[in-house]
């Protein structure tokens, strides 16, 4: 007889741990794979982050962590997924700067509060945004794509990763602070908007560096400008905005989050295990590799944060003048 366990046995398993009780599924946590889903497409920094922690988890937790890819509407599709789940500790999210910053205040009517429907469990890495353009696009820096887009009919298309990314916020407050002439173009994530401007579909995207990192040291595009205060070390050769007369600084933060009422001793060792990652050298270095800088935050201090981060987005998107219904 085979060692598998019947299809039936398992899904009456699965069955009978649903119908636990919270405090005594807690107990016993986790006794599943657990889900991370991440709200973009394969290949954008919220997955490449996912893709390190869900590894480092899975060896601390003793279960499998899946990612789980669940592109649309600028973060929000996943993020009200999650936020419905049952709060058992085997749904999380990758919540992020779009998701639980921005989006309160860009979506007109957002399906969740990005405070009371969650459980933020840990901060766990942010990063700069880098504007990366096609390799044959001509100008070489952000006053010569100014100058460009008043020379061009159409103005300039810049990509991102999707509606009420702060890569987005970041395109519109350059299109502000300059005056260029910008067409926002939005993608299902930084992966599939990255194949376009390598392929010159778009001739330039704002983005984050860790998702840029490998495209830019090979050559498939070309770094224009650092949303960093001073020059990032992995790249001391690409300016700041600020260097190229442009007072612009944005940073994008990435964390697990649950739904709201997970239960306390779920949250303790999840944010422990987290830790225990984000302390691992070889974790910061791939982190740091990838232009992130690893910023870990208790459960605590990451739901302070998030609250204060929502209130700092609300006047930026307020003056950008964006909406999205």
């Amino acid at each position: 007889m085979s060692g598998t366990l019947p299809r039936r046995a398992l899904v009456a398993g699965g069955a009978a741990f649903a119908a636990l009780p919270l405090v005594a599924r807690a107990q016993s946590w986790p006794s599943q794979p657990i889900r991370l889903v991440v709200p973009y497409a394969p290949g954008g920094t919220t997955d490449l982050t996912a893709r390190l922690v869900a590894a480092g988890l899975a060896a601390r937790l003793g279960q499998p962590v899946l990612v789980d890819n669940r592109p649309g509407a600028g973060a929000t599709l996943a993020s009200a997924q999650v936020a419905a789940a049952v709060p058992d500790g085997l749904t999380l999210l990758m919540s992020n700067i779009a998701s639980h910053a921005i989006a309160p205040a860009l979506y007109r009517s957002l399906r969740y509060d990005a405070v009371r429907d969650f459980t933020h469990v840990a901060l766990v890495v942010e990063n700069p945004s880098v504007f990366a353009a096609n390799s044959r696009f001509a100008p070489e820096g952000l006053p010569q794509v100014v100058e460009l887009s008043h020379r061009t009919a159409e103005g300039i298309d810049i990509a991102s990763s999707g509606s009420g990314s702060s890569n987005h916020l970041l395109i519109v407050q350059f299109a502000e602070a300059t005056g260029a002439r910008v067409h926002h173009i939005p993608y299902r994530g930084a992966g599939p908007a990255m194949t376009d401007v390598i392929a010159g579909v778009v001739p330039m995207m704002s983005d984050s560096l860790p998702s840029a990192v490998g495209h830019i040291r090979a050559g498939s595009v070309r770094a224009v400008a650092m949303s960093s205060t001073k020059r990032h070390p992995a790249f001391p050769e690409v300016p700041t905005f600020r260097e190229q007369g442009i007072d612009l600084v944005s940073t994008s933060w990435f964390g697990i989050s649950g739904p709201a009422g997970l239960p306390p001793a779920i949250v303790e060792r999840l944010a422990m295990a987290v830790a225990s990652v984000l302390a691992e050298p070889a974790t910061a270095a791939r982190f740091a590799e990838l232009g992130g800088t690893v910023r870990m935050m208790s459960p605590g201090a990451y739901n302070e944060f998030v609250m204060a981060e929502v209130a700092r987005w609300a006047p930026i998107v307020a003056a950008s003048g964006a909406q999205v219904d």
